[in-house]
Protein backbone atom coordinates (compact mmCIF):
# COMPACT_ATOMS: atom_id res chain seq x y z
CA UNK A 1 0.00 0.00 0.00
CA UNK A 2 3.01 2.55 0.69
CA UNK A 3 4.87 1.74 -2.73
CA UNK A 4 1.39 2.02 -4.56
CA UNK A 5 0.53 5.46 -2.91
CA UNK A 6 3.99 6.93 -3.53
CA UNK A 7 3.63 5.82 -6.63
CA UNK A 8 0.43 7.44 -6.88
CA UNK A 9 1.93 10.62 -5.38
CA UNK A 10 5.05 10.75 -7.49
CA UNK A 11 2.81 9.98 -11.10
CA UNK A 12 0.81 13.12 -9.87
CA UNK A 13 3.82 15.14 -8.86
CA UNK A 14 5.07 14.87 -12.28
CA UNK A 15 1.60 15.16 -13.77
CA UNK A 16 1.62 18.77 -12.32
CA UNK A 17 5.20 20.05 -13.02
CA UNK A 18 4.56 18.94 -16.41
CA UNK A 19 1.09 21.26 -16.27
CA UNK A 20 3.17 24.04 -15.14
CA UNK A 21 5.95 23.77 -17.45
CA UNK A 22 2.94 24.18 -20.40
CA UNK A 23 1.42 27.02 -18.27
CA UNK A 24 5.12 28.96 -17.95
CA UNK A 25 5.64 28.08 -21.75
CA UNK A 26 2.24 29.42 -23.11
CA UNK A 27 3.07 32.60 -20.25
CA UNK A 28 6.44 32.51 -22.05
CA UNK A 29 4.65 32.69 -25.60
CA UNK A 30 2.53 34.95 -24.63
CA UNK A 31 5.11 37.27 -23.57
CA UNK A 32 7.19 37.06 -26.46
CA UNK A 33 4.35 37.68 -29.05
CA UNK A 34 3.17 40.83 -26.96
CA UNK A 35 7.52 41.56 -26.50
CA UNK A 36 8.56 44.91 -28.27
CA UNK A 37 10.65 42.24 -30.72
CA UNK A 38 7.47 41.75 -32.23
CA UNK A 39 6.77 45.13 -32.68
CA UNK A 40 9.65 44.50 -35.59
CA UNK A 41 8.14 41.34 -36.75
CA UNK A 42 5.09 43.21 -37.75
CA UNK A 43 4.25 43.21 -41.30
CA UNK A 44 4.23 47.16 -41.38
CA UNK A 45 7.76 47.74 -39.79
CA UNK A 46 9.34 44.52 -41.62
CA UNK A 47 7.85 46.08 -44.50
CA UNK A 48 9.45 49.20 -43.63
CA UNK A 49 12.99 48.04 -43.06
CA UNK A 50 13.23 45.99 -45.44
CA UNK A 51 12.47 49.01 -47.89
CA UNK A 52 9.48 46.96 -50.00
CA UNK A 53 8.42 50.69 -50.72
CA UNK A 54 11.03 52.53 -51.34
CA UNK A 55 9.41 55.88 -50.83
CA UNK A 56 7.49 55.23 -47.90
CA UNK A 57 10.51 53.49 -46.28
CA UNK A 58 13.00 56.71 -47.40
CA UNK A 59 10.04 59.14 -45.73
CA UNK A 60 10.01 57.58 -41.85
CA UNK A 61 14.07 56.94 -42.41
CA UNK A 62 14.40 60.73 -43.05
CA UNK A 63 12.03 61.96 -40.25
CA UNK A 64 13.21 59.42 -37.74
CA UNK A 65 16.59 60.57 -38.47
CA UNK A 66 15.80 64.23 -38.80
CA UNK A 67 14.30 63.99 -35.16
CA UNK A 68 17.08 62.47 -33.54
CA UNK A 69 19.58 64.66 -35.07
CA UNK A 70 17.56 67.72 -33.94
CA UNK A 71 17.33 66.21 -30.16
CA UNK A 72 21.11 66.01 -30.58
CA UNK A 73 21.56 69.27 -31.51
CA UNK A 74 18.51 71.17 -29.21
CA UNK A 75 16.77 70.32 -25.72
CA UNK A 76 13.75 68.15 -26.35
CA UNK A 77 11.31 71.12 -25.14
CA UNK A 78 12.66 73.00 -28.03
CA UNK A 79 12.26 70.33 -30.68
CA UNK A 80 8.56 69.43 -29.29
CA UNK A 81 7.55 72.94 -29.55
CA UNK A 82 9.23 73.94 -32.91
CA UNK A 83 7.30 70.34 -34.34
CA UNK A 84 4.06 71.79 -32.80
CA UNK A 85 4.70 75.52 -34.11
CA UNK A 86 5.53 73.84 -37.61
CA UNK A 87 2.03 72.34 -37.47
CA UNK A 88 0.45 74.62 -36.47
CA UNK A 89 1.81 77.23 -38.84
CA UNK A 90 0.40 74.70 -41.78
CA UNK A 91 -2.82 74.08 -40.62
CA UNK A 92 -3.52 78.41 -39.80
CA UNK A 93 -2.30 78.62 -43.77
CA UNK A 94 -3.94 76.07 -45.29
CA UNK A 95 -6.90 77.52 -43.23
CA UNK A 96 -6.56 80.74 -44.55
CA UNK A 97 -5.91 79.98 -47.84
CA UNK A 98 -9.66 78.30 -48.01
CA UNK A 99 -10.96 81.14 -46.42
CA UNK A 100 -9.60 83.09 -48.88
CA UNK A 101 -10.42 80.64 -51.73
CA UNK A 102 -14.23 80.21 -50.39
CA UNK A 103 -14.30 84.35 -50.02
CA UNK A 104 -13.31 84.88 -54.09
CA UNK A 105 -15.36 81.94 -55.63
CA UNK A 106 -18.71 82.82 -53.20
CA UNK A 107 -18.91 79.11 -52.45
CA UNK A 108 -19.69 77.49 -49.17
CA UNK A 109 -17.37 74.55 -48.54
CA UNK A 110 -17.27 75.49 -44.70
CA UNK A 111 -14.27 73.94 -42.51
CA UNK A 112 -11.63 72.42 -44.41
CA UNK A 113 -10.71 70.19 -41.31
CA UNK A 114 -14.41 69.65 -40.53
CA UNK A 115 -13.82 65.61 -41.35
CA UNK A 116 -10.56 65.96 -39.14
CA UNK A 117 -12.55 67.74 -36.84
CA UNK A 118 -15.81 65.84 -36.27
CA UNK A 119 -13.65 62.09 -36.33
CA UNK A 120 -13.24 60.46 -33.07
CA UNK A 121 -9.97 60.85 -31.43
CA UNK A 122 -10.69 59.87 -28.22
CA UNK A 123 -8.87 56.88 -27.27
CA UNK A 124 -11.69 53.40 -26.26
CA UNK A 125 -11.43 52.15 -22.25
CA UNK A 126 -10.64 48.78 -23.83
CA UNK A 127 -7.79 49.62 -25.74
CA UNK A 128 -5.77 51.59 -22.82
CA UNK A 129 -7.31 48.46 -20.36
CA UNK A 130 -5.32 46.24 -22.96
CA UNK A 131 -2.65 48.28 -23.12
CA UNK A 132 -2.27 48.81 -19.56
CA UNK A 133 -2.08 45.01 -19.02
CA UNK A 134 0.56 44.40 -21.40
CA UNK A 135 2.46 47.13 -20.04
CA UNK A 136 1.91 45.16 -16.80
CA UNK A 137 3.00 42.16 -18.12
CA UNK A 138 6.44 43.78 -19.51
CA UNK A 139 7.03 45.67 -16.48
CA UNK A 140 6.57 42.02 -13.94
CA UNK A 141 8.61 39.94 -16.36
CA UNK A 142 11.04 42.76 -16.25
CA UNK A 143 11.86 42.90 -12.38
CA UNK A 144 11.58 39.15 -12.44
CA UNK A 145 14.45 38.85 -14.48
CA UNK A 146 16.71 41.65 -12.17
CA UNK A 147 15.56 39.75 -9.52
CA UNK A 148 17.18 36.82 -10.31
CA UNK A 149 20.24 37.99 -12.20
CA UNK A 150 21.07 40.80 -9.17
CA UNK A 151 20.54 37.79 -6.64
CA UNK A 152 22.48 35.47 -8.55
CA UNK A 153 20.18 33.02 -8.64
CA UNK A 154 22.49 31.28 -11.71
CA UNK A 155 25.88 32.68 -11.65
CA UNK A 156 26.48 31.70 -15.09
CA UNK A 157 23.81 34.42 -16.35
CA UNK A 158 24.88 36.88 -13.82
CA UNK A 159 28.19 36.80 -15.01
CA UNK A 160 26.69 37.39 -18.76
CA UNK A 161 25.11 40.55 -17.42
CA UNK A 162 28.15 41.80 -15.71
CA UNK A 163 30.25 41.08 -19.12
CA UNK A 164 27.67 43.34 -20.59
CA UNK A 165 27.42 45.95 -18.35
CA UNK A 166 31.27 46.10 -18.55
CA UNK A 167 31.14 46.58 -22.45
CA UNK A 168 28.28 49.16 -22.29
CA UNK A 169 30.69 51.41 -19.83
CA UNK A 170 33.03 51.73 -22.62
CA UNK A 171 30.22 52.71 -25.16
CA UNK A 172 28.77 55.02 -22.54
CA UNK A 173 32.33 56.38 -22.56
CA UNK A 174 32.42 57.19 -26.46
CA UNK A 175 28.80 57.50 -27.37
CA UNK A 176 25.75 59.61 -25.40
CA UNK A 177 22.21 57.81 -25.74
CA UNK A 178 20.91 60.24 -28.70
CA UNK A 179 24.37 59.02 -30.70
CA UNK A 180 23.06 55.43 -29.83
CA UNK A 181 20.01 55.90 -30.78
CA UNK A 182 21.01 57.66 -34.27
CA UNK A 183 23.23 54.70 -34.96
CA UNK A 184 20.40 52.34 -33.95
CA UNK A 185 18.07 54.50 -36.38
CA UNK A 186 20.61 53.92 -39.56
CA UNK A 187 21.22 50.02 -38.80
CA UNK A 188 17.76 49.64 -38.85
CA UNK A 189 16.96 50.60 -41.83
CA UNK A 190 20.43 49.62 -43.46
CA UNK A 191 20.84 45.86 -42.01
CA UNK A 192 18.07 44.29 -43.27
CA UNK A 193 18.50 44.73 -46.96
CA UNK A 194 22.09 43.84 -46.65
CA UNK A 195 21.30 40.50 -44.59
CA UNK A 196 18.89 39.35 -47.02
CA UNK A 197 21.40 40.09 -50.30
CA UNK A 198 24.23 37.98 -47.99
CA UNK A 199 21.77 35.88 -45.65
CA UNK A 200 23.72 32.65 -46.22
CA UNK A 201 26.93 33.87 -45.11
CA UNK A 202 26.51 36.21 -42.54
CA UNK A 203 24.43 33.23 -40.91
CA UNK A 204 27.54 31.20 -41.12
CA UNK A 205 29.05 33.68 -39.11
CA UNK A 206 26.60 34.07 -36.45
CA UNK A 207 26.74 30.60 -35.64
CA UNK A 208 30.43 30.13 -35.59
CA UNK A 209 30.62 33.19 -33.19
CA UNK A 210 27.55 31.76 -31.11
CA UNK A 211 29.01 28.54 -31.02
CA UNK A 212 32.77 29.78 -28.92
CA UNK A 213 30.49 31.93 -27.09
CA UNK A 214 28.81 29.07 -25.82
CA UNK A 215 31.50 26.55 -25.94
CA UNK A 216 33.63 29.60 -23.41
CA UNK A 217 30.72 29.68 -21.12
CA UNK A 218 30.75 25.76 -20.88
CA UNK A 219 34.52 25.97 -20.13
CA UNK A 220 33.57 28.62 -17.68
CA UNK A 221 30.92 26.48 -16.23
CA UNK A 222 33.24 23.57 -15.80
CA UNK A 223 35.75 25.36 -14.01
CA UNK A 224 32.83 26.42 -11.49
CA UNK A 225 32.71 24.53 -8.09
CA UNK A 226 30.54 21.51 -7.92
CA UNK A 227 27.34 23.31 -5.69
CA UNK A 228 27.36 26.10 -7.98
CA UNK A 229 26.98 23.40 -11.10
CA UNK A 230 24.08 21.38 -9.33
CA UNK A 231 22.04 24.86 -9.34
CA UNK A 232 22.97 25.20 -12.99
CA UNK A 233 21.82 21.68 -13.68
CA UNK A 234 18.89 22.06 -11.37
Amino acid sequence: MDTQSSQISSSQGFADGQNSAAKESKMSDSFLSSSPVSLIQSPQVNSLIHWRDPKKSGVVFGLSLLLLLSLAAFSVISVVSYLLLALLCVTITFRIYKSVIQAVQKSNEGHPFKVLIEKDVSIPPETFRKHVDTSLTHINRALKQMSRLFLVEDLVDSLKLAVVMWLLTYVGAVFNGITILILADILLFAVPPIYEKNKTQIDQYINLVHTQVNNTFAKLQEKLPGSMKRSKTE
